[in-house]
C-alpha cells in the first residue's frame, strides 16, 4: 500500500507560480516541481475543501491552473471532529486569524491518518514549534500525528 501524504496549498501554488526571481523560491519551486513529477506517483495524494477554498482565491487564470493541477489527487471530507480539533490547535499555536486555515490543514491530515503532511509553510505548518505542539496534543488525545515535512524532506519514499 502506498503512503498517503496530504498536500497543503503552498504546495500547488509553487508548482503553478510563474518562476521567481527570489533564489530560495525559485529553488523551493523547482523542488517542487521534482517532488510532483517523482515522488507523487509513489504516493497516495489527497487534498482537501481548504486547500481547494485557498487555491481558488486570487487571479482567475492562476486559480484555474491551480485547480487543474490538483485534478488527480483523492479528496478528503472535514467534519466537526476536524474544526473541534483545529481550535485546540488554533489556540496552544496562537495562530493569527489570517492564516486560521494551516490549523485546519494540521487537524485534516491527523483525524484521517495521513503518514505525511507536505508543505512549505515554515511559520504555521512545518516549524519545530508547530511539531512539537500538534505531537503534545495529538498524544494526549490519542490522534495520530502525520510526519510534517517539506517536499525536500520527502525525497524518498
Amino acid at each position: 500500500m502506498k503512503p498517503t501524504v496530504y498536500i497543503e496549498t503552498a504546495i500547488v501554488s509553487y508548482l503553478t507560480a510563474r518562476p521567481s526571481r527570489d533564489s530560495i523560491v525559485a529553488a523551493h519551486q523547482q523542488i517542487t516541481v521534482n517532488w510532483w513529477e517523482n515522488i507523487l506517483p509513489q504516493v497516495q495524494g489527497f487534498i482537501s475543501p481548504f486547500v481547494i477554498d485557498e487555491i481558488s482565491k486570487g487571479d482567475r487564470d492562476a486559480a484555474q491552473k491551480r485547480i487543474e493541477a490538483i485534478a488527480n489527487l483523492q479528496f478528503l471530507q472535514s467534519n466537526d471532529e476536524i474544526s473541534e480539533l483545529a481550535k485546540k490547535y488554533l489556540t496552544a499555536l496562537q495562530i493569527p486569524d489570517k492564516a486560521k486555515l494551516d490549523a485546519f490543514h494540521l487537524a485534516i491530515a491527523a483525524w484521517h491518518r495521513m503518514d505525511y503532511l507536505v508543505s512549505w509553510n515554515c511559520k504555521h505548518i512545518v516549524s519545530a514549534r508547530v511539531r512539537r505542539i500538534i505531537t503534545e496534543i495529538n498524544g494526549s488525545e490519542a490522534i495520530h500525528t502525520p510526519v510534517i515535512c517539506t517536499p525536500e524532506t520527502l525525497m524518498e519514499i
